[in-house]
Parts: structure tokens; sequence; C-alpha cells
């Protein structure tokens, strides 16, 4: 048995694909079996492009037992000289579990994250409603009122390698069928603009300025959060990212009377589903307490019924403290589905990689799912 590093193609369909599309298939395969749909499942032309960024390294991995692979996971960091995280996923299908795959996995991803000078490790375990059931201890970040059971293996396999609980996120659902969705009343000072998949140039650079404020801003509970430095440049690269993966992109910004994005939201459109995924959603600190939030998103609703009506489900994530978000999502009919729990472990310098001595699945990660991200707002 062996952890491979996974070459990145130029595209798909060739020889030097299959691994690249092994890897995604295993994700895919694993996230599939934990929701019981592949509603939060992408495929390998929308994942591809994400790996030719030059603004977040990814690094995917495969352990392969002869020729079969019976695991897979990713690396990620911030491309930034101020950047001290990395995100590492691993997962395992059920019939490869308990033999000490995942551990031997996380093991390679802390591995790789350290020897790039990362020393906070954050990752993530998905706990389906039906899981949240199980009796004995809970679970809780420091803040928020959201538990998850310590029983739970996605639980325990985290704090048996020493990752600490640093926040739970509710994953919630809104059904859109035969809903009308109000016109957001207008704001004093502000209007509402909307656009598919490409920043207007006079508002590429005050988008860019908000996108940065989304790192900064956002509730983060016990989480250490890298800034993101997003100029028009990451934002033509972000946006051609999701054209040359199939997916839709929909953006509702409300821009003030001097032209700064107020706030803005994010629907990403996945190619090959009937649903939508809720991206970024962000009031800049300044402009907060003027309804901003509740009205963006009504705009983009507004802007999914008209641009792709069979899009009747939204899936979103907010960090269980983010009280203000979490009503605005209510108020809007979302209905928590299952926790998102995020895990943290920080190694000083000359600490050790961890041990392959244990195994429990751990959450698909962004290279392969939808899934919750640690900037998460909306």
């Amino acid at each position: 048995m062996r952890i491979e590093r996974v070459h990145v193609p130029e595209r798909l369909g060739t020889r030097g694909a299959a691994h690249f599309e092994r890897y995604v298939e295993l994700m895919r395969e694993v996230e599939a079996d934990l929701w019981g749909n592949d509603d939060l499942t992408q495929d390998a032309r929308t994942v591809l492009p994400r790996f030719r960024s030059g603004y977040v390294r990814r690094i995917p991995l495969l352990a392969l037992d002869g020729d079969d692979a019976v695991g897979a996971a990713v690396v990620e960091w911030e491309a930034g000289d101020d950047a001290e995280t990395a995100i590492v996923y691993a997962v395992v299908p059920a019939a490869q579990r308990r033999r000490g795959i995942g551990s031997w996995l996380l093991a390679e991803c802390e591995r790789i994250a350290l020897d790039a000078g990362r020393r906070v490790l954050i990752s993530w375990s998905d706990h389906p409603a039906s899981t949240l059931e199980l009796g004995g201890p809970r679970l809780a970040a420091s803040v928020g009122d959201a538990v998850v059971p310590a029983a739970d293996p996605r639980a325990a396999f985290f704090t048996r390698h020493g990752y600490a609980l640093g926040q739970i996120e509710r994953m919630s659902v809104l059904d859109l069928a035969g809903v009308a969705v109000p016109e957001p009343e207008p704001v004093p000072g502000y209007r509402l603009v909307t656009w598919i998949g490409h920043a207007p140039d006079e508002l590429v650079d005050a988008y860019a300025a908000a996108k940065t404020r989304m790192a900064l801003d956002v509730p983060a509970a016990d989480l250490t959060i890298d800034p993101e430095h997003w100029d028009a440049a990451r934002v033509r690269t972000f946006e051609a990212q999701r054209r040359e993966s199939g997916d839709g992109l929909l953006v509702a910004a409300a821009v003030a009377d001097d032209g700064d994005v107020a706030g803005y939201t994010e629907l990403e459109l996945p190619h090959d589903k009937a649903c939508a995924y809720q991206g970024d959603t962000l009031v800049v600190a300044a402009h907060r307490g003027r309804g901003l939030g509740m009205r963006v998103k009504q705009a983009n609703h507004r802007a999914l019924a008209e641009h792709a009506p069979e899009r009747t489900r939204i899936y979103t994530w907010n960090a269980d403290e983010n009280e203000h978000m979490l009503a605005i999502n209510i108020a809007l009919g979302f209905r928590t589905a299952a926790y998102s729990a995020a895990w943290q472990r920080r190694v000083e310098a000359g600490g050790g990689h961890g041990r392959a001595d244990d195994v429990s699945p751990t959450r698909a990660g962004a290279a392969g799912s939808a899934g919750s991200g640690a900037t998460s707002g909306s």
C-alpha cells in the first residue's frame, strides 16, 4: 500500500488524467454515500480548474492498494506570505475503513503542510441530522449553541489526532419550488446590481475589495483564518475558472453612492445539478444595520428564478454563532439539515506530523464536494 501525489492534468480524458479522475471519483463516492444523494458532489470538470489556481496551492493524494484506490486526500493553502494555515481533508470509502488508511492520509497531509511552513491545520466533518441523535457526551465550540456527539466516528477521529473543535456551522436548505420571492425594498444611499459570471468593469475593484473583507469580517469562533488578498486580476481568474468548469455564478451586490460594494452574495450553479450552492455573503462592517444582507439575497434569489428556474434547492452554510445571518436565512425559508464541524490543530515549530495508528472517515474536502469553508458567511 502506498500514497501517491496525484498529477494535475492539463485536460481530462487523457491517459495522464486517469489518476486525477479516479481521485475525484472517490471523493464523489464518499460524499454521495454520506448524504444519500449527489447534490453535494462535484465532477472532475468542476474540480480541475481549481487546481491550476496561482492563488491557492492544492495537492491531491491517493492511497493505493496495488492498483485499487482505497482513500483520497487534499492539502490546500493560501499562497500569500502572511498565510499560516493549511486545509487538510482525507476520505476513505466505507469498505476500506478500520485499516489505518484515514490516519495515514491525514499524517501525510500534515507533513506536506508543515514542510510548507503552515503551522495551523484545519479540517471538517459533516454530521447529517440522522447522526446527531447518538447518545453520550456532546462537543461544542466556544460560541454558538450547536453540538455534535463525541461518539460520532468523525468527531472521534479528530479528537484522537489532537484536533480541537473550533467552530460548528449549520448546513441549511431552501426549497424554492412555488415560492415567489418579493422584490427587495430600496435602501437610501444604495443601489442593487446583479450580474452573471462577470463583474461589471466599473465594479470589479470594489467587488475585489469586498471579497478581501470576507475572510476578515465573518465570525470565526476559535479558528485561525488567513487573509485572502483579492484584486481585479484574482476576480477575473475566479470567474474564468467558473466558466471553464461549466458552472454558473450569480452575484448580487449593494453598491453605495460612492461606488463601494457595501455587501454582496454569490450563488454557485453546478453544471450537472438541479440545485445551487450559496457562496459568499457579506455586508461590510461599516454598512451593517441597514438590511442590505436580506436585500442582496432577495435580489439573487429573484435572479435565480429568472435565469435558472429549474434549480429549486439552495444549500447554505453558516457559523452557528452568526445569529444575524441565520435570522435572515430562516426568514427566507431555510431549514437546518446538518452540522459541519471545523477542527483545528496548531503545531509548534519542530512538532510532529501525527501517527498512522487508527482510522475513521473524514470529510470529503473542497476538491471533491461543495462543502463548507472556514470563511463561510452565507
